[in-house]
């Protein structure tokens, strides 16, 4: 990978960014993430697919409800919307080329500023597809996905493909008709759905069935639009089941993947699972990797953290190295992305100003997940995980268990084994042994 720059360098007082190993105390080097280590017969850097975040790196400015932003960026001062967006786009390269991340991800509105008019806002998006191209051709950055935010402007305060008014929708068709022509343009490998605002504030106005039904036929007509135009790449449904909403219709993976099912949609789509939204949905991160990976739909991750303490999606960095284990071991054992990867849908917080803390947000994550994965390869290679996860289940592998997983025992069959055999022995789950196993190798 090449550092790319514009014509000004934002980054100057940060070089390129490199693995010095486990005992480096340079806080601008990666201490696990040697990209080209090989585990598990693939290098980290083939594992993980690093992705940042184009709107929470290079377009949020630091606001919360109660301030304004604190991050103030150079690329944010030309007048005219597109010079401005490639001063944006300079900056990004240059930021993912020296940290040396293989992809990133974007929506329309973080490439480049929109107005209400759809012709206007096409014409701006294409400028910035061709002027992406170069960058990425002259960097090797790729898309690993691209969107379209179908939730800020105030047209969508009721939703998009679900709003009660068919002339918004139009509007929600046509940027996502412009989104998928640029993920095309630059070879993006996915494109993903996120229906910040699709779903209700009250029952009492909305017919959900009819809503949910717009929004099938809406993921119908984006899918055979991209097909015709030969997209070959995958589709991500990103769940999470409010915020900004009360309750959103891509709850969490569960939802999504019986959603899809009922739609005929499940050939063409698999999930992209953010840890902030499967912890406000009431689960585990780890949860909702396994009900997608059980299904075959595990196509991509966000990459973050909620805050204990506080009850929304504050999208914070991912440091947390035991939760992080137990995902990679799932993610290993699924075989590893269907298409995706690893996006920082995450943002510096409001107080970390200075140019180096976007540096040490994504050097910690793409460290944490590298020992995450060493870690849980050294757990599937070297412990007796998988073997006490095979064993607690092997009634089932001969016998009446055997032929009860094939259908062949009837309600009256079942029971007279439980008549036939008596009360049956108390088997631990031995799950403080479990816990102390993967900390061991932590």
């Amino acid at each position: 990978m090449s550092v790319v720059t514009g014509d000004k360098e934002f980054f100057k007082s940060t070089g390129q960014i490199k693995y010095e190993g486990p005992e480096s105390d340079n806080p601008l080097a990666f201490r696990w993430y040697d990209e080209n280590k090989v585990i598990a017969g693939k290098t980290l850097k083939d594992h993980l697919r690093f992705a940042c975040a184009y709107w929470h790196s290079f377009c949020n400015v630091g606001t919360d409800p109660f301030g304004e932003g604190t991050h103030l960026y150079p690329w944010n001062e030309r007048s005219d919307a597109v010079e401005r967006a490639k001063d944006k786009m300079d900056a990004a390269f240059e930021f993912i080329t020296k940290i040396g991340l293989p992809f990133y991800c974007f929506h329309d509105l973080d490439v480049v500023d929109y107005t209400n008019d759809v012709v206007d806002n096409e014409k701006r998006l294409q400028a910035l597809t061709e002027y992406a191209r170069q960058k990425q051709q002259a960097s090797g950055v790729k898309l690993l996905w691209a969107t379209a935010n179908l939730f800020s402007n105030r047209r969508y305060m009721n939703g998009a493909a679900t709003n009660p008014d068919f002339h918004v929708l139009t509007h929600g068709a046509a940027q996502v008709k412009a989104a998928i022509d640029a993920t095309i343009a630059l070879d993006g490998e996915n494109y993903v759905f996120w229906g910040g605002r699709e779903g209700y504030m009250s029952l009492l106005n909305t017919n959900m069935k009819r809503e949910q039904e717009h929004l099938a036929m809406f993921l119908h007509k984006a899918k055979d639009y991209a097909r015709s135009q030969g997209f070959k790449g995958t589709f991500f449904i990103e769940p999470k089941p409010c915020e900004p909403t009360k309750h959103q219709y891509d709850y969490d993976a569960a939802t999504v993947i019986g959603f899809l099912q009922r739609h005929d949609l499940l050939s063409d789509f698999k999930l992209n699972v953010e840890v902030n939204h499967a912890t406000l949905a009431g689960h585990t991160f780890t949860h909702d990797l396994q009900v997608a990976a059980d299904a075959g739909m595990l196509g991509s991750i966000d990459a973050n953290r909620g805050d204990y303490q506080n009850g929304w999606d504050t999208d914070q960095f991912p440091n947390n190295i035991s939760e992080l284990v137990e995902a990679m071991l799932i993610i290993l054992d699924a075989g590893g992305f269907g298409g995706g990867g690893i996006n920082f849908d995450a943002k510096r917080r409001r107080n970390s100003t200075d140019d180096e803390d976007l540096f040490y947000a994504h050097i910690g994550g793409m460290d944490i997940f590298a020992r995450a994965l060493i870690i849980a390869d050294n757990i599937l290679q070297k412990s007796d995980y998988k073997k006490f996860r095979q064993e607690r289940y092997a009634s089932y592998d001969n016998n009446k268990g055997k032929e009860f997983e094939e259908g062949k025992l009837s309600l009256e069959e079942l029971r007279q084994y439980a008549i036939d055999h008596g009360e049956p022995q108390v088997r631990s789950g031995r799950q403080e042994y479990m816990e102390n196993l993967i900390n061991r190798y932590i």
